[in-house]
């Protein structure tokens, strides 16, 4: 009885042990730099994806009036699927020229496992950019400066 009594108690500890490193995440604060361009504010969304592309996880919105989320239209498919609580990870939209600071969570489980940081945006009655730019989650890529393809001019990230 007193062995089974201790596989049991050491079967718990190492689930303890291995759930909460898995559990583990990091903070990240992002600096964006918006290239200058005429018009409303971007709404730009950063998001999780997989390494088959798929989202997982929205992890910040900048932009915070919702009529204007259809606009960024293959997260949006996600978000509305999935029903998403996103009131936390919202801020203001950014507009040509800006320059915004935000701080994400993540784990650190999807580091340098395939996963990437997905940047998509989209202004008011112009063109959309479903990928505007991604950042591998590897060890080199979050440590790299990475340029955008639409509105946004670069992104870098710096673990706190």
């Amino acid at each position: 009885m007193k062995s089974i009594l201790k596989i049991a108690l050491t079967s718990a500890f190492i689930f303890l042990v291995s759930f909460q490193s898995q559990a583990q995440s990091s903070k990240y604060k992002i600096m964006l730099q918006m290239n200058n361009y005429m018009g409303e504010g971007a709404y730009i969304v950063v998001s999780l994806v997989n390494s088959a592309g798929e989202y997982e996880k929205t992890l910040y919105v900048m932009g915070d009036d919702k009529k204007w989320y259809k606009s960024l239209k293959e997260w949006n498919k996600f978000h509305t699927k999935k029903n998403e609580d996103i009131s936390a990870k919202t801020g203001a939209s950014v507009t040509g020229g800006d320059r915004s600071v935000t701080t994400i969570e993540i784990e650190n489980s999807k580091i340098n496992k395939g996963y990437k940081l997905r940047f998509e945006s989209a202004v008011e009655d112009q063109k959309y950019y479903v990928s505007d730019l991604e950042v591998p989650l590897t060890t080199e890529g979050l440590a790299d400066k990475t340029d955008g393809k639409g509105y946004i001019k670069y992104v870098r990230l710096n673990k706190i």
